[in-house]
């Protein structure tokens, strides 16, 4: 039975792909589960359809993706922490209080897509990734320094 896609299914495809799978499959888990369509020829028309627009639009994202991206290799911010002695960091520097930084600089990034390597309990200069695309992951520095009280 030849089945589109309308959802990624695990070990299977992605949405959009145009599978075989064996009747049963099809018939009492893929389709009633809305997780396929049968592959007649007007789903498949409006298959490719919805794959060219998806194409323009990931076209569109990727442009976007990489404009802000050069902004964000530009950019340096500062973070304020509170210390102790030695200049040791409570705690330490989160995807949030970068995300923040960003906010007020006009960046809308969610805090899921930035990713320090390294737990920061020290002054310094530091770099974070920004996944903005899975190909497009530009650094941000930041420079984390004793917050004035």
């Amino acid at each position: 039975m030849k089945l589109i896609l309308l959802q990624d299914v695990a070990n299977l495809g992605t949405k959009g792909d145009v599978v075989t799978v064996k009747d049963g499959y099809g018939r009492n888990f893929l389709i009633p589960t809305s997780q396929a369509i049968i592959a007649n020829r007007s789903n498949l028309a409006m298959n490719d359809e919805m794959m060219r627009q998806s194409a323009r639009r990931r076209e569109g994202n990727r442009k976007a993706s990489l404009e802000i991206a050069e902004q964000l290799k530009s950019i340096r911010l500062t973070i304020g922490v509170k210390t102790g002695e030695d200049d040791r960091i409570f705690g330490t520097v989160t995807t949030q209080q970068i995300t923040d930084q960003l906010h007020a600089k006009g960046f809308n990034i969610d805090r899921k897509k930035i990713h320090i390597p390294s737990e920061i309990k020290a002054l310094g200069d530091y770099k974070a990734v920004v996944t903005l695309m899975a190909d497009i992951k530009p650094e941000v520095e930041f420079t984390v320094v004793k917050a004035e009280s």
